[in-house]
């Protein structure tokens, strides 16, 4: 039940993140969800390194989806 959890907020944050930042090409359900997931990592690990609470959850996931779409973005050029 955890991992569908983890995987439907996931999805959630990736699709906020690709509204605030938008691509040439869209990409699929299965790409959204591993930026999202991803971004939730990067984004609790840069507020916990930084000295922020983590109850910035739903923020800072959505700030590390969009540091990782960036990335993302550069790196495959579409």
């Amino acid at each position: 039940m955890y991992l569908i959890g983890v995987l439907l907020i996931g999805f959630f944050v990736g699709v906020v993140a690709k509204f605030f930042m938008p691509g040439k090409k869209p990409h699929g359900c299965v790409v959204t969800s591993l930026l999202g997931i991803g971004g939730a990592w990067v984004g609790q690990q840069v507020l916990w390194t930084l000295g922020m609470s983590r109850s910035v959850g739903f923020l800072g996931s959505v700030l590390g989806a969009m540091i990782i779409l960036f990335i993302y973005q550069m790196v495959r050029k579409d």
